[in-house]
């Protein structure tokens, strides 16, 4: 089997979480550790850890970036994370997907083919446009061109692969994301078996 194309990954981490009250949503804690650690142990592959957001400690060897103005949006921010990357593949990810494995990564990676992208989407077929693998040139150049704000207007016309993955045990479904503390607290209580217990270790 040939090996598969090396991949950068571009995590998601800024903005102003109104629905939770501007708490630091990538920093809350979700089985045992903060969020956007959870989403970057998904890409332990990735060549390059570009986070577009405020540094912030537990992610060694991850370059931080920031979109300008900062809190300018998501496609303001794919351009400063992208503007770091150099692998041919580049995975496009939320930072609060607290159900997202390594297994979901690759899927998306094979799923590519000659594509410009491929994208998870929910039960009901909704696009998830922060879970997805796309390819970096044709990223860049629909950004080149794109003056909108909205990633659905950016990466619709790219005509990416729709990937449909199974939930996990307990509905741990990759594209769930936590937008509000209700998500978080579903979140938590799915992953409560994976807290360690006394004696440092995960059931």
């Amino acid at each position: 089997m040939a090996p598969r194309p090396a991949y950068d990954a571009v995590l998601l981490a800024g903005g102003g979480a109104r629905r939770l009250g501007g708490a630091d949503k990538p920093g809350l804690p979700v089985g045992g550790r903060p969020l956007v650690e959870r989403v970057a142990a998904a890409v332990p592959h990735a060549a390059r850890l570009v986070v577009v957001g405020p540094p912030r400690p537990g992610l060694p060897g991850a370059e931080f970036a920031c979109e300008d103005p900062p809190g300018a949006g998501p496609v303001p921010a794919l351009r400063a994370g992208l503007a770091r990357c150099a692998a041919a593949l580049v995975a496009l990810l939320a930072a609060d997907l607290p159900f997202l494995l390594p297994g979901h990564v690759a899927a998306l990676r094979a799923a590519v083919g000659e594509r410009a992208g491929a994208l998870l989407v929910d039960e009901e077929g909704r696009e998830q446009w922060l879970t997805g693998v796309w390819r970096r040139e044709p990223l860049a150049g629909a950004l080149a061109g794109y003056r909108g704000g909205s990633l659905r207007g950016l990466l619709g016309p790219l005509e990416p692969v729709r990937l449909r993955l199974p939930p996990g045990g307990d509905g741990r479904a990759p594209w769930f994301d936590c937008d509000t503390m209700a998500d978080v607290a579903v979140a938590r209580r799915r992953l409560a078996d994976d807290l360690p217990d006394k004696d440092g270790n995960v059931r």
